[in-house]
């Protein structure tokens, strides 16, 4: 089954319901899926619950794919939908991913790690602001490469309505992190003055 498509995996499911179709789908994805619920939860075992849960549901979704966009994009889709609604929901605590700003350090080595590590509190810090929606939209961006139109299309968004958010996400990260920059800038001047 190697030599055939997503898409036609689809189908052939959908055609005779024999579940070596949708397993071989699970094969391609669920690592991929699971690290992404991983980058959302930073805990394992709840990464596993979700994974699980998302192929519940896209086994049973999979009637509403419509080949408007790849399947790996419906399917990134309704995981970062179903990882959002768990985070919106009071019982689960909020995180998200640090490899949103982690390839900080690997840019640099010796004496610029430690700037690397400053530059990434300071990002998280400003990430902390922002809410999930805008995290995970920047995060589909430029973490996942997704283009706009797959966002827009997964999202049921228009392209102008994604790029729109998105600068309001940008520019909300940048006067965040600006602002935390700001701060750490008084605490080493106040710092400094302490021990002179």
């Amino acid at each position: 089954m190697k030599h055939l498509t997503d898409e036609e995996l689809v189908q052939l499911y959908l055609s005779t319901q024999r579940n070596s179709y949708f397993e071989a789908l699970y094969t391609r994805y669920c690592d991929k899926v699971f690290r992404k619920c991983l980058s959302f939860t930073k805990n394992r075992e709840r990464a596993e619950d979700f994974t699980h849960d998302i192929f519940i549901r896209v086994v049973t979704k999979l009637g509403s794919f419509r080949e408007q966009a790849k399947f790996s994009t419906w399917l990134y889709s309704v995981t970062y939908n179903y990882c959002m609604d768990q985070l919106r929901s009071p019982k689960h605590k909020e995180v998200y991913s640090d490899d949103f700003y982690e390839t900080l350090s690997d840019y640099t080595d010796g004496e610029d790690a430690d700037i690397a590590e400053m530059e990434a509190q300071r990002l998280n810090q400003a990430l902390d602001y922002l809410t999930p929606d805008e995290r995970g939209l920047l995060m589909m961006k430029y973490q996942d490469e997704i283009s706009i139109r797959e966002i827009a299309d997964g999202q049921q968004l228009t392209e102008s309505a994604v790029k729109m958010r998105l600068m309001r996400a940008k520019e909300k990260l940048r006067r965040r992190y600006v602002e935390a920059l700001i701060f750490w800038v008084l605490i080493g001047i106040k710092a400094l003055s302490f021990w002179k």
